[in-house]
């Protein structure tokens, strides 16, 4: 394993943050809603490997569900990062926005799938992405 330190920023620069992160060459993607209308890709790892260097109360939030809180840059609007706890995923994360990170190229990165949108994580993630259709997903 491999943890590098990446620092991250929104597209103004107004939020930053730091977030020690194994990739392993490989991100996700899922396909809520949110997830699906900010392209977001993503990693995740535990809450003590993020270091927010603009002061929360400087950062809005959204959240959606219990799942998760989403942050956000006032500003400009860029997602950055959330925080949550999903047992399917190990309890208590911080997900981050791979699109934010400086010098790391997305595009790189094998990308796995969560079927967010039906609530299905205890599927896991799969090397394809999850279609839309609820009727698709049921066992």
């Amino acid at each position: 394993m491999t943890t590098t330190t990446y620092r991250g920023s929104c597209h103004c620069k107004a939020a930053r943050f730091e977030i020690d992160l194994d990739l392993g060459g490989k991100a996700s993607r899922c396909n809520c809603t949110i997830c699906t209308k900010t392209m977001a890709t993503g990693a995740s790892t535990k809450p003590d490997k993020l270091r927010v260097l603009t002061p929360r109360t400087e950062l809005s939030t959204y959240t959606m569900s219990p799942v998760a809180t989403r942050y956000f840059c006032p500003k400009c609007g860029i997602h950055l990062f959330g925080e949550g706890d999903l047992p399917e995923m190990g309890g208590a994360f911080v997900s981050v926005n791979l699109n934010t990170l400086d010098d790391l190229d997305v595009g790189q990165l094998e990308i796995t799938h969560w079927d967010g949108r039906h609530d299905n994580w205890q599927a896991g993630m799969r090397a394809t992405p999850w279609p839309n259709d609820a009727a698709a997903t049921a066992p």
